[in-house]
């Protein structure tokens, strides 16, 4: 193993340069804090570093809660016209948003109060990017031609939120506000769907499942470019590729999944479910078959329900429990068998 002694007697024998050795030494730091504690092949996943990160964000909850209840008992009453309230709420409320970024994201580095601190930001940039340009006679009316606009200026927002503290949550949120961003042109193009099963049923009318079928491959693509670009996954990339995946997972298997269930074509639906598994051995992302799964299951014992389908749940249940004992043996083997023009140096090690 090469310690710190070792990277400062390279500097001194000229082999590193001062430069190199302090990028080895921050990446070996890196990599101690991504994997310390954590067993072979498992998947780093952190929402929080300590108690004192829930004691801040319990303390940026009341403070939100504080300032929301402020402007709606007083505030509001002098000031009637949505857009110059949210001129002079929505923006200081940005900015006090960011400097508090400033300090707990960039400076403290905390996982739990940044990505409480990004949905606030969210929350904050759509209500006033709403209130300036929708239209609230016309959404009144369920017309609702005035919100793509803010809605997808809210995506920006975020976006530019994460170009700054690279939050890796913030990529969710991003994600979800495109599929919203899409959903409501789909619905002003075509109506509104008539229950929200439309949203994941091939077979039921309007563009709706397809838009969520083909947003899931997208965002499952730029979950595999960040996942790639961090086969070990010490880095922030692969964070931004787990909660990609988070979100990619429900929109790409519920939709398959559901019109399979739909149609009462079990037999398929377990291949379909199969076939998501093997990717998700593949790339090593419990994540996005546990999210798959887990929302499959949530869906069809709420919206279709049967006897069938519970049969089928209770079979997923057991298949997840057996994956999770033998994860990494079973990718280990599956990966000696993929074919040679697969990027299995892209992808992380199998660790068995």
């Amino acid at each position: 193993m090469i310690d710190t002694d070792d990277i400062r007697a390279s500097v001194a024998a000229g082999i590193l340069s001062e430069k190199q050795a302090a990028g080895l030494t921050a990446l070996a730091h890196s990599r101690k804090g991504a994997r310390e504690g954590l067993a072979p092949g498992d998947e780093p996943f952190e929402l929080f570093k300590g108690f004192n990160e829930i004691f801040i964000i319990t303390g940026l909850a009341i403070l939100a809660i504080g300032w929301v209840g402020l402007v709606a008992a007083f505030f509001t009453e002098t000031i009637t016209n949505p857009r110059d309230a949210a001129i002079t709420y929505g923006l200081p409320t940005a900015i006090v948003i960011w400097l508090l970024g400033e300090y707990f994201i960039w400076r403290r580095r905390m996982v739990g109060p940044a990505i409480f601190l990004s949905i606030l930001f969210a929350i904050n940039a759509g209500v006033t990017l709403i209130s300036y340009f929708a239209e609230p006679f016309m959404l009144a009316q369920e017309d609702y031609t005035s919100l793509p606009l803010p809605l997808f200026l809210s995506t920006v927002a975020v976006f530019v939120f994460w170009l700054r503290f690279r939050v890796p949550f913030a990529m969710a949120m991003i994600a979800l506000s495109l599929f919203f961003v899409a959903m409501i042109l789909a619905a002003i193009q075509r109506g509104t769907p008539e229950s929200p099963s439309d949203l994941f049923l091939l077979s039921a009318g309007g563009p709706f499942a397809w838009i969520t079928l083909g947003l899931g491959l997208a965002i499952f693509a730029a979950a595999m470019t960040f996942d790639m670009s961090d086969p070990h996954r010490v880095t922030r990339r692969s964070a931004n590729g787990f909660w990609l995946h988070v979100v990619a997972a429900p929109a790409l298997v519920s939709t398959l999944a559901l019109s399979l269930i739909d149609t009462d074509q079990m037999a398929a639906l377990v291949g379909v479910l199969a076939i998501f598994a093997l990717v998700a051995i593949v790339i090593d992302r419990r994540s996005f078959l546990t999210a798959a799964i887990g929302y499959v299951v949530a869906l069809a014992g709420t919206v279709f329900g049967g006897d069938g389908t519970f049969t089928t749940i209770l079979i997923l249940g057991i298949i997840l429990l057996f994956l999770g004992a033998f994860w990494e043996r079973i990718r280990a083997r599956l990966l000696r068998m993929m074919p040679g023009f697969i990027p299995l140096h892209r992808l992380p090690p199998a660790e068995i």
